[in-house]
């Protein structure tokens, strides 16, 4: 059983994710008040999955995950951020968090975004050979609106990064967010046209838009093309759709702190800070995302 450190210095805030966490995944959970008390406990048994408040005494959730990806390089630490916090969670995604989950959404989004982190990290440790003679590869994909297909993308595109021993295992981790957030972005607003702002009037209406619309045409025919370039230097991935296209300076900055918690522009936010380049083209229907060599 696979296990996860929920660290917060709310007493109310660590009931609540363990009974989310025990009542909707097979994931054991250990608690702790702060980072101090996290990295004592991680010393007698390893995290598979750290969840961790930002602001706490002691030691915060920043220098948490500073720490954690120091010692166990490859797990997966995802932030509970609350207003006020977006500065610290900006800047704690850039030195090596997965992803992040409003407070204010824990019930609705925190599960779903475990189940995506953990599936992430473990196709990655799947594959550990690494093949020196290969200088290049490319890769095109073309596929339907189904998102079960993405993961199995990621695990095979993660092998070819260690066919090249192209970075460590954050960083592949982080690399895969990214493609994941760019695949799920063609297929949800690309492809079937749907509103990411239906989010936030109800997680149900959402999910059930997107489900009507896979049955749909013209919706139904489109496709989400991959290609993937790798050599020594750099991982160049292109993700594009057969939607209808859109203006991305219209998306709220997601490098702003202020804007973490709007549904607009989370996955964007995510891809920008994982990312050493990232560009749009062919009015918004297609990005180009690059990362270079550690």
């Amino acid at each position: 059983m696979a296990l996860a450190y929920v660290v917060d210095d709310l007493r109310t805030d660590q009931v609540l994710v363990t009974r989310l966490l025990e009542a909707r995944t097979d994931l054991e959970v250990i608690c702790a008040g702060d980072g101090v008390e996290a990295l004592s406990r991680m010393d007698e048994r390893q995290p598979d999955l750290v969840l961790t408040d930002l602001q706490m005494p002691n030691l915060d959730g920043l220098q948490l995950t500073q720490e954690v990806r120091r010692r166990f390089p490859g797990v997966p630490i995802i932030l509970m951020t609350a207003h006020g916090s977006e500065t610290v969670a900006a800047e704690a995604l850039r030195v090596g968090a997965a992803s992040y989950v409003p407070k204010r959404l824990l019930s609705r989004d925190l599960t779903t975004t475990v189940e995506r982190v953990l599936s992430i990290a473990a196709s990655e440790r799947q594959f550990h050979s690494v093949f020196q003679s290969i200088i290049r590869s490319e890769y095109d994909f073309q596929l339907d609106n189904d998102t079960n297909h993405i993961q199995p993308l990621i695990g095979f595109l993660r092998q070819d990064l260690k066919r090249f021993n192209f970075c460590d295992e954050t960083t592949m981790m982080r690399i895969g967010v990214a493609i994941d957030e760019a695949i799920c972005n063609a297929v949800h607003h690309g492809n079937l046209e749907v509103d990411s702002e239906l989010r936030d009037d109800g997680y149900d209406l959402y999910v059930s838009q997107i489900a009507e619309r896979s049955k749909q045409s013209p919706f139904k025919e489109r496709r989400v093309h991959v290609r993937a370039e790798v050599t020594a230097t750099q991982a160049t991935y292109t993700v594009r759709d057969e939607g209808n296209g859109f203006d991305p300076d219209s998306i709220p900055d997601p490098t702003d702190p202020a804007n973490l918690a709007k549904a607009s522009g989370r996955g964007l936010l995510l891809i920008r800070t994982f990312m050493d380049s990232v560009d749009f083209s062919d009015e918004g229907k297609q990005i180009m995302m690059v990362k270079y060599r550690d």
